[in-house]
């Protein structure tokens, strides 16, 4: 008898190339304990939106401009989650820090990917090709990428994978942008939603 899947969202703020691997993750049985049943986007001309609905899945555009404060935003996020029956979420690209309120609530089910190994280049304000631009400043030889569960603070929540991608001297943070993304993010984000829903799978839906 097989188990029951889990149902995942996925917050998302643009292109969704992370969203794309995980569509892409269940098609071909990467993910098999989990069901993206929701995307929502805090941002409503997010490609990732059509990247969802070209895979099916529902969607909601939840922004702070719409609701006034940030707080009301979450409220309204919270009440879409509950209401798509949502145990697991997963942030793929997600450009909004979560309140301590929100991540409490949901508390080890909450999944980042962030483009570095933490805990180089992370937190507050390191994000997308800043984090890439720091690295190589730094003149670091390997990068790569991790996932975490979060918290209330930025990039500091428990590890759940990482892995390593080389530097190379000819690298701009655009070239090092993709090859993190390739060989680290597309990878690590699927194994990493599979093992925690599996893992909530097998504990009647709880982490």
């Amino acid at each position: 008898m097989s188990k029951k899947k889990i149902n995942a969202a996925v917050l998302v703020s643009g292109g969704g190339t992370n969203l794309q691997a995980l569509i892409d993750a269940q098609k071909s049985g990467i993910i098999k304990s989990a069901k993206i049943k929701l995307v929502i986007s805090n941002k409503p001309d997010a490609y990732a939106l059509t990247r969802a609905k070209n895979a099916k899945i529902k969607t909601a555009v939840i922004t702070k401009d719409e609701y006034k404060t940030a707080e009301n935003a979450e409220k309204a996020m919270i009440k879409t989650l509950e209401e798509n029956n949502i145990d697991l979420i997963v942030l793929a690209g997600f450009l909004s820090i979560l309140s301590e309120k929100f991540t409490k609530k949901y508390g080890r089910r909450i999944i980042n990917v962030h483009p570095s190994l933490i805990p180089s280049f992370c937190g507050k304000g390191y994000y997308g090709l800043k984090v890439h631009e720091e690295a190589l400043k730094k003149g670091v030889k390997v990068t790569g990428a991790t996932t975490h569960f979060v918290n209330e603070i930025p990039d500091g929540g428990e590890i759940i994978m990482q892995k390593a991608v080389k530097v190379y001297e000819s690298d701009t943070p655009e070239k090092l942008q993709k090859r993190v993304m390739k060989q680290a993010e597309w990878k690590i984000l699927p194994l990493s939603v599979e093992k925690i829903a599996k893992e909530m799978t097998e504990n009647g839906g709880k982490q």
